[in-house]
């Protein structure tokens, strides 16, 4: 039989744990299961009559009745885990999951007691028996037996261990995943037994990977909020812009109380996909923070505790406190879109002219950051109570002209790439005024201002682009000459019809040279005068009068002598 774990695993991912339907890896496991024992002719009776039957140890001369009994326990788990995600609203379902993860377990300790047959090799009995570790582990975990459940973890992490120290690299990969999903599970339980320092390495793990999923999810969110509650109850004030604010609101001390250990988890962040989970959960618990200090915000008391007494223009404790709980929200804002601004960079640098398989970055997307970085300091020069703050207001005013900086060099960037080189060299003389201007003004905040982007580095990089945008200008020009006069010489027009134009073309010299048409083209001349007869028109016939009387008097006589012959 193959390995037990590496059979779970692909199954889940490819029947639906990728995206966490475990409804579908349910159905899956029901018609594989259903497969099987068409296959290996085991049915459960018939139609009509259920007839029960159990694998033995006789039948194990074929693995795939080991494989019945391992869907028959998946199933029952996929089934607890499905229950676990709709026991979030209907709690009675609750009861639901337990049953079946007793079945799990129940299905589990089966196939470990027929793992037991001098049959199966000593490979799937370890696994076996760590796979129901861990089922059992889990249950443990749910009725909240500590103790029992800590036991089975760490029984099935030393069997894990063991497996993938006595294999090759590439078959421990499964092994050290299972150890590192049931690691945060056995700190909490160690927590709960009583170890107190286990609360720490859970706070770590779970800032390490950006939130945590599965089984531990809400009961760690809701220990580590449990632990800073106990922490916020020490706390009375904060100290902001050399004025200190007392903090009344649970919540609020609860935020601040975590904001250093969530800067820091973002800055030892490895992936960037770490540092955007945590950039929006940070956000999100600064966002419910301010919601609380509005709700005690009324109306009738923010009109009346606006100006302090006997200190006329200063606002007020509470009013104080929401300014910077919102100036926290804009800064970090402010640094998670500056740092998705980095990878866009690394990105359009990196990215390869040919490959059309997705989308590439292109500067028009790192503009949109930049105008929403200075959308948000423009919202940090309007924070109640900074108003009188000169230095503050110079810092910002120093930062947007960073941003600034950065913004024209991509917009300039955008117009290089459509060759519009007379507003791209316009936009890097903006880029270096700016970056002139906060050189000389910088002085003295370059402690505040030093986690911005360098701008020495962007003057360097701006004049080595005009360079550039200088040669690739005179580039297009002589491009367009030489590619009117090729369309000249390739419609092989003769030298006679191209002497304004300048060419080198080789077959002048040769037999073959084209200097002038031969033979001459035939050109269109007027054709010989016509002459129309007009004279006609006035000829004047003479007169017959004379004939015709002759004629008349004639008559009958003249016509007899006439046949006779006896004309006159």
């Amino acid at each position: 039989m193959a390995p037990v774990l590496q059979i779970i695993k692909e199954s889940q991912q490819q029947h639906g744990l990728r995206h966490g339907d475990f409804q579908r890896y349910r159905g899956y496991c029901s018609r594989r299961q259903r497969r099987l024992r068409k296959t290996l002719n085991f049915k459960m009776g018939n139609r009509h009559k259920f007839t029960g039957k159990k694998v033995t140890e006789d039948l194990l001369t074929d693995n795939r009745y080991l494989l019945l009994i391992l869907m028959d326990a998946e199933r029952a788990w996929s089934y607890a885990m499905q229950l676990k995600q709709e026991a979030n609203t209907e709690p009675r379902k609750r009861f639901h999951l337990l049953s079946r993860l007793r079945k799990a377990v129940k299905h589990a300790e089966e196939l470990e007691r027929l793992c037991e047959s001098n049959r199966v090799d000593a490979k799937t009995k370890l696994e076996a028996q760590a796979y129901t570790a861990y089922l059992s582990g889990m249950l443990r975990f749910e009725h909240q037996e500590w103790k029992a459940a800590i036991e089975a973890f760490n029984k099935c992490k030393t069997i894990y261990e063991k497996l993938a120290s006595a294999f090759t690299e590439e078959q421990a990969v499964l092994y050290s995943q299972r150890v590192e999903e049931i690691s945060p599970n056995i700190r909490y339980c160690a927590y709960n037994i009583g170890d107190q320092s286990a609360i720490n390495e859970l706070m770590q793990m779970r800032l390490r990977s950006g939130g945590t999923e599965g089984l531990l999810a809400e009961k760690l969110e809701a220990l580590i909020t449990q632990t800073r509650a106990k922490q916020a109850a020490t706390m009375s004030e904060v100290e902001w812009r050399g004025r200190t604010v007392p903090v009344k609101i649970d919540k609020v001390r609860i935020f601040l109380l975590g904001l250093a250990d969530n800067e820091a988890a973002i800055a030892q962040a490895e992936s960037e996909e770490t540092k955007e989970r945590l950039f929006e959960s940070m956000l999100s618990e600064c966002r419910d923070a301010i919601q609380a200090v509005r709700e005690e915000l009324k109306p009738d008391q923010k009109q009346r505790d606006y100006s302090l007494e006997g200190e006329s223009g200063k606002v007020s404790n509470l009013q104080y406190l929401h300014s910077y709980l919102t100036y926290i929200k804009l800064s970090t804002a402010i640094k998670r879109n500056e740092n998705m601004a980095k990878g866009l960079q690394k990105a359009l640098l990196q990215q390869q002219p040919d490959d059309d398989s997705k989308r590439s970055p292109r500067p028009q997307d790192l503009i949109r950051l930049y105008d929403i970085i200075l959308q948000n300091l423009v919202e940090l020069l309007q924070l109640p109570g900074l108003e009188e703050d000169r230095a503050f207001q110079r810092e910002l005013g120093l930062k947007t002209l960073v941003y600034k900086a950065y913004r024209c060099f991509f917009i300039a960037q955008s117009y290089v790439l459509v060759k519009k080189w007379s507003e791209a060299l316009v936009l890097y003389d903006r880029v270096l005024k700016y970056a002139n201007e906060v050189s000389s003004d910088s002085g003295a905040f370059k402690s505040s201002l030093k986690d911005l982007p360098d701008m020495q580095e962007l003057i360097t990089q701006v004049k080595s682009e005009k360079c550039s945008l200088q040669a690739a200008a005179i580039l297009d020009a002589s491009d367009f000459h030489q590619t009117e006069t090729s369309s000249q010489v390739k419609d092989n027009k003769p030298l006679v019809e191209r002497f304004e134009t300048f060419c080198l073309d080789p077959s002048l010299v040769t037999k073959q040279a084209s200097l002038v048409h031969f033979p001459p083209v035939f050109q269109p001349i007027p054709c010989k005068p016509l002459f129309f007869d007009l004279a006609l028109n006035h000829v004047a016939f003479p007169p017959l009068e004379d004939k015709l009387e002759q004629k008349t008097k004639s008559g009958l006589t003249g016509y007899i002598k006439g046949i006779f012959g006896f004309r006159s």
